[in-house]
């Protein structure tokens, strides 16, 4: 049961943050970045936020240190637009699995060309 409510938890932060970030946040070191996932804890004390930022690896870490300046803002903006009791600490993170799967997609398609030579 408790399963069940962490992962509508989770979902709702991941909607309501994305909506935040991409509407109330004017800082220009955001780039085109995406919310991916998010992790909540049993008891809901913590949220890992997995991000995917479209450039090369500056834009990440701007994005990321923009984030990182507004987690006040956006910590109580999604308390105000999730009701819950204590709004969980919010932790940035990237998620290299989008870059990781079309490296492998790049690996294989090379392969192909290998074998039909």
């Amino acid at each position: 049961m408790a399963k069940i409510r962490v992962g509508r938890v989770g979902e709702q932060i991941k909607k309501e943050l994305s909506q935040l970030i991409q509407s109330e946040l004017k800082d220009p070191r955001i780039g085109f970045l995406t919310v991916t996932g998010v992790d909540v804890t049993n008891d809901l004390s913590q949220a890992k936020i997995y991000l995917s930022v479209l450039g090369d690896e500056e834009q990440k870490v701007n994005s990321l240190k923009a984030l990182e300046k507004a987690n006040g803002f956006l910590r109580s903006e999604l308390g105000k637009r999730v009701r819950l009791r204590h709004t969980p600490e919010l932790i940035f993170k990237f998620d290299e699995s989008i870059a990781y799967g079309s490296h492998i997609e790049k690996l294989l398609g090379e392969i192909g060309k290998n074998d039909s030579n």
